[in-house]
């Protein structure tokens, strides 16, 4: 996405990025970067937090008009939780939890077959 946003530059339309991927991003030189520190996959706000979303929204808006300095890298004040263990644990496969994610996965994939055959209606899921 960074380069992208680097090409669209040099050809004149405005970018920013919004993500959780700091190093990644601020690596690739993106030309306006909002950073939140969430989960991947989580940049733009909570699931159903209308106000994080707005706070974050806001901010891009202003990064995206405001910014003065080339690779301006910019935070969100917001945290996903105050206990930062969160980082630990997210996307963590251990001896703990690999039963119970496998299975997950493959009743997901099941789930997904099945829509799949003839006469079943699709959803987004």
């Amino acid at each position: 996405m960074s380069l992208a946003a680097r090409a669209l530059e040099e050809a004149g339309i405005a970018t920013l990025v919004i993500g959780s991927a700091l190093d990644i991003v601020e690596y690739c030189g993106a030309p306006r970067f909002l950073f939140t520190d969430f989960p991947l996959g989580n940049p733009c706000g909570r699931p159903y937090d209308d106000d994080s979303r707005r706070i974050i929204m806001d901010a891009a808006l202003t990064v995206l008009t405001e910014a003065t300095e080339p690779a301006q890298t910019v935070k969100t004040p917001l945290v996903w939780s105050a206990d930062e263990h969160w980082k630990d644990a997210f996307l963590r496969v251990g001896p703990d939890n690999i039963d119970a994610l496998r299975a997950a996965g493959d009743q997901r994939r099941a789930e997904q077959a099945a829509l799949k055959q003839p006469g079943q209606a699709s959803s987004a899921g």
